[in-house]
């Protein structure tokens, strides 16, 4: 074989391999980005009592929501921090062993700048929707319905 035609078909064999691993990054995106959704309308579903009685002191819905995106920021921040960092460590890892064992100094695993990036843009912009999205069910509900938990009877509004 030539030189040429083993590179051709390797080359082949990576660009499948390579679209293996972006597709199960997407679908690894998308399931992670509707349990940062499931935490976050928990979280705000917890302090539903004091969003009414803010909201009952005369505290805007719009202030509300502002100080959910901020903390749905801040756990985004946070978070893409610590998972920059365990992806760090494991790619760290990941290459101490298989340099091992297979007596190479290839590399196994890499954390470049554009991953990370690409990491931390997505965590920050699907950690404000997420935000956004509950913090908006929790302002459309009235408040005394959020303190007392029960629907209102059209007598009570």
């Amino acid at each position: 074989f030539r030189s040429r035609d083993i590179a051709v078909e390797t080359s082949r064999t990576f660009l499948v391999v390579s679209r293996f691993h972006r597709a199960i990054g997407v679908i690894t995106i998308v399931a992670s980005a509707i349990f940062l959704l499931c935490i976050m309308l928990l979280k705000v579903d917890e302090r539903r009592r004091d969003v009414a009685a803010l909201r009952l002191m005369g505290i805007s819905a719009r202030s509300i929501v502002r100080s959910v995106m901020v903390e749905a920021a801040l756990v985004a921040v946070v978070g893409s921090a610590v998972g920059v960092a365990l992806g760090w460590i494991s790619a760290q890892l990941i290459n101490w062993h298989y340099r091992g064992v297979y007596r190479t100094p290839l590399a196994f695993a890499l954390v470049t700048p554009s991953i990370v990036l690409l990491a931390v843009a997505l965590s920050l912009v699907l950690g404000l929707v997420a935000g956004l999205l509950a913090s908006q069910r929790l302002v459309r509900v009235p408040p005394l319905e959020l303190l007392t938990g029960r629907p209102m009877t059209s007598v009570e509004r």
